[in-house]
């Protein structure tokens, strides 16, 4: 369910996809959206109204200090929640984490610098996607423990809100029972607003440089990439519980995953 704010291109309630037992996942639970940089108070507002406790905000520690402080930082309603799924380095943060892959890990973190995924299937960005998993395993848990804990409404996002937020949003509704093949809706949609998407990146300094070249095809979200995505974690691991489980990921973190969004 799209929710229309100034400050967002990419604001959805995932309340309503249906689950594989014929039941939905309740609306006013798991958000998703964009970076949250841009809300105007009467957006603040509107987000407090449907309930949001807790912000689970994927970007990497260059983007955010680059982007500084969000317009949400200073509201004690609300609990944010911040894990990269980059690998990457940031002064006073100790020791990187060994890098194995041959490239050297970018000074500025961001999306769309091409480097090798770590993970290789035939659709790239899925492979990209794997690799959220394989590199910052930490990052994924932890995410998904905080969607299940949070008191009120918890709002996934990145900058985009397609990519890493798609990611992690998808491993939430399967690992609580939703269909699959309405996850791959779920994330295809946000094609629907990609221009919007686009545009709001563009005019920040952050990210323009590594946007104004790309068409605008290169940023849709195109429903086989997340069907390859889903294929290979069913083939390669049987599923998305037995892989997190390989990450420390438990049968009680299921159920209260499971709990949280159809509860």
């Amino acid at each position: 369910m799209w929710i229309d704010v100034d400050g967002l291109a990419n604001l959805r309630d995932v309340g309503g996809i249906p689950t594989v037992d014929g039941q939905t996942i309740t609306p006013g639970k798991l958000l998703r959206s964009d970076n949250l940089q841009s809300l105007t108070e009467s957006d603040i507002e509107r987000l407090l109204e449907l309930g949001l406790t807790d912000v689970i905000d994927l970007r990497s520690n260059f983007e955010v200090a680059s982007e500084g402080p969000g317009p949400l930082t200073d509201r004690p309603e609300v609990t944010i929640h911040h894990h990269s799924l980059f690998r990457e380095e940031m002064p006073g943060q100790g020791e990187p984490k060994p890098d194995v892959r041959p490239e050297v890990i970018p000074e500025e973190a961001l999306p769309w610098v091409d480097l090798e995924p770590t993970v290789q299937v035939e659709n790239r960005v899925a492979s990209i996607y794997l690799s959220y998993l394989a590199d910052r395993p930490d990052s994924i848990v932890a995410s998904l423990r905080e969607i299940a804990a949070a008191e009120g409404a918890a709002l996934v996002h990145c900058a985009a809100g397609k990519d890493r937020t798609g990611t992690v949003v998808a491993l939430a509704l399967l690992l609580a029972g939703a269909d699959p093949g309405a996850v791959v809706q779920d994330y295809a949609a946000s094609s629907e607003r990609v221009q919007g998407i686009v545009d709001r990146l563009l005019a920040s300094g952050t990210y323009a440089a590594n946007l104004v070249d790309r068409p605008l095809s290169s940023h849709l979200t195109h429903p086989e990439t997340m069907v390859a995505f889903l294929e290979h974690v069913d083939s390669a691991y049987g599923g998305v519980e037995p892989l997190l489980v390989r990450f420390g990921w438990t049968p009680a973190d299921t159920e209260r995953i499971r709990a949280k969004l159809r509860g």
